[in-house]
């Protein structure tokens, strides 16, 4: 198998287990604070990934990938999670879902500003187009939703964009899990602190399904499902694997009607229908 259809399938499947980051995480906000969320979350993915490079037995990275694994860490360990835990404290999963349609754009963005791709122009239309369909949705949504919910996952997807170009920058010399496991470690003090610090004071009337969400958003979405992304991101290239994302919607609105009871208006399945239309367009012109 050649690097970029290895590329290819493992950023899928990294999009499969992050689609169902947005619903996990509506369960789990819905009684636990979001704040303590985003510090726990970190922190048991944090004291995993110690545990993996020990078992490794993994080598420290160098002084200058220091500051490239505290963006990473800022823009996915504690930028993203904290943002959208937020946004979902206002808006529903099934519309948050939407604006990962923009993911791609701004992985790509970033991409060719840290990664130094360099996309064809065609590349860029398809791009734009799909984002263009997602953002159009979010303004007519939008204001009559909640316009902050908005804000903050338009926030959540710039900081996450720039997180996963930077660790699949890294990840071609460190390795996909690597990235993600020195990103948490590097976060885990503060983490740890601020959990207990949050925490609630008895876990005692916290319902199963909010427990699984947080099992779901610490175990899958911060440590396993990078170890695929990252993975992806450096065989197949930032923009080029990066457009898989717009078929995160799709699978997350799944979700969110199946699990969560959510409404899913046709607007919403159309938009998502004709970005993922988009994903063979941009592809073809990646490179």
């Amino acid at each position: 198998m050649d690097r970029t259809a290895a590329g290819w399938i493992n950023g899928f499947i990294g999009v499969v287990i992050f689609s169902g980051s947005l619903p996990a995480t509506r369960v789990a906000v819905m009684q636990f604070d979001p704040v303590f969320l985003t510090v726990a979350r970190a922190a048991i993915a944090g004291i995993l990934a110690v545990g993996l490079l020990l078992l490794f037995r993994e080598k420290r990275p160098s002084r200058s990938d220091v500051t490239s694994l505290v963006v990473v860490a800022l823009g996915v360990v504690v930028g993203f999670p904290l943002l959208t835990a937020l946004a979902l404290q206002h808006v529903t999963s099934a519309h948050s879902i939407v604006f990962i349609g923009l993911l791609p754009l701004a992985t790509a963005i970033f991409g060719v500003i840290r990664g130094g791709e360099r996309p064809k122009p065609a590349f860029w239309l398809f791009s734009i187009l799909g984002s263009g369909l997602v953002a159009g949705f979010a303004l007519a949504q939008g204001l009559t939703a909640s316009p902050l919910g908005d804000a903050l996952m338009l926030a959540a997807v710039i900081v996450c964009g720039l997180g996963y170009a930077e660790g699949a920058r890294l990840s071609r010399r460190l390795g996909g899990w690597q990235v993600i496991s020195w990103a948490l470690v590097l976060s885990l003090p503060p983490m740890i602190v601020t959990a207990f610090a949050t925490m609630p004071e008895n876990f005692s009337g916290i319902e199963a399904p909010a427990l699984a969400g947080l099992a779901y958003v610490s175990l899958f979405s911060m440590l396993i499902g990078f170890v695929f992304w990252y993975r992806g991101l450096a065989q197949g290239g930032i923009a080029s694997v990066g457009q898989l994302q717009l078929l995160q919607p799709f699978l997350g609105l799944a979700l969110a009607a199946t699990l969560l009871r959510e409404s899913v208006s046709w607007a919403m399945f159309a938009v998502t229908v004709a970005v993922i239309l988009c994903v063979a367009g941009a592809r073809k012109f990646a490179r």
